[in-house]
């Protein structure tokens, strides 16, 4: 008997950070980043989604896809502009998380008005706030995507003298005494630190009712968003600030099976208590220019098959 075809094939792919700059490192000098050739690597990766059979359907940009030194050199635009022109040769949809390197970049009424705003292609069926870059689409029967904005509660990419900011910063500082936010030295809960962010209680409340109506109709649940929010599929620093409250409204609902995150170039994998799959991507950015880091995830009735490429390696998710 032939083995049932995959549902639906997704394109994966995390942390670009494209700049037109010389190699690098990382905040700590130990790792090297390859700025330049981040965006070979991605047009390796889109060359090869081009080409699959089964057809990939969507590709999932877990965030991140620009360098916050772009803004530094005046480069924000014809970076982000370069990033969107590769992965405008597919013709499939693109799905965009936003991480801190956009906000580095960007403000958050710039990123609504930008390419990378794919919730409006998804037709906005997100929380009140256009500016909160949550989504969910349904890009297969009884299979839907939820698209969560985890920098919804941030001092990055706000007004700073705009009430959602400043709370946002009394949060952090109430968590950290450091004199830099983005350290977590002696934290007692490490991911406070600026380079994170959270989810405020409206986008918890929206998502709580798209969860509900997935159950309602037997639906099984993608959510992607770029900061990890479950602590074994981090390093235990970058997690969101509340990712707590994003996993009680996941386990109070039978229906996720899978959460994709970027932001640990590292990547990571658990499975959690109540059955659900938290895969943390390796970011393009620190993959060396012989190798890639990207992947294609298919859907079937009962479980996830990743076919990673370079740096990530092939899992079989069962639900």
């Amino acid at each position: 008997m032939q083995a049932a075809p995959p549902r639906l094939a997704l394109g994966l792919v995390a942390d670009v950070q494209f700049a037109d700059a010389e190699d690098g490192h990382d905040f700590g000098g130990c790792r090297r980043r390859y700025y330049r050739h981040s965006l070979r690597l991605l047009r390796e990766a889109v060359r090869e989604w081009a080409g699959e059979s089964p057809p990939v359907g969507l590709v999932l940009q877990l965030g991140d896809c620009i360098d916050g030194q772009n803004a530094l050199r005046g480069e924000a635009e014809s970076a982000l502009q370069r990033v969107l022109e590769v992965l405008g040769q597919l013709s499939v949809p693109v799905h965009h998380a936003w991480g801190n390197h956009e906000l580095y970049n960007f403000s958050r009424a710039r990123l609504a008005r930008s390419g990378l705003y794919s919730r409006a292609a998804a037709g906005s069926h997100g929380p009140a706030d256009p500016e909160c870059h949550a989504y969910h689409c349904s890009p297969a029967p009884r299979l839907r995507l939820v698209v969560l904005d985890s920098y919804d509660t941030s001092t990055l990419g706000r007004d700073p003298g705009s009430p959602r900011c400043q709370e946002s910063l009394r949060l952090l500082r109430e968590k950290n005494h450091n004199d830099d936010l983005n350290s977590p030295e002696g934290l007692k809960e490490p991911h406070f630190v600026a380079f994170n962010g959270g989810f405020s209680q409206a986008q918890l409340d929206w998502f709580d009712e798209v969860l509900k109506f997935s159950d309602e109709n037997q639906e099984k649940v993608i959510v992607m968003a770029h900061v990890p929010i479950h602590p074994s599929a981090s390093n235990g620093v970058c997690l969101a600030w509340n990712y707590e409250a994003a996993l009680s409204v996941i386990h109070a609902h039978g229906c996720v099976v899978c959460v994709l995150a970027g932001h640990l170039h590292d990547g990571a994998y658990c499975q959690d208590s109540h059955g659900v799959h938290h895969l943390t991507l390796e970011g393009l950015i620190e993959t060396p220019p012989e190798s890639n880091a990207f992947g294609t995830m298919y859907v079937y009735e009962d479980k996830l098959v990743l076919k990673g490429r370079g740096r990530i390696p092939d899992r079989v998710m069962h639900f």
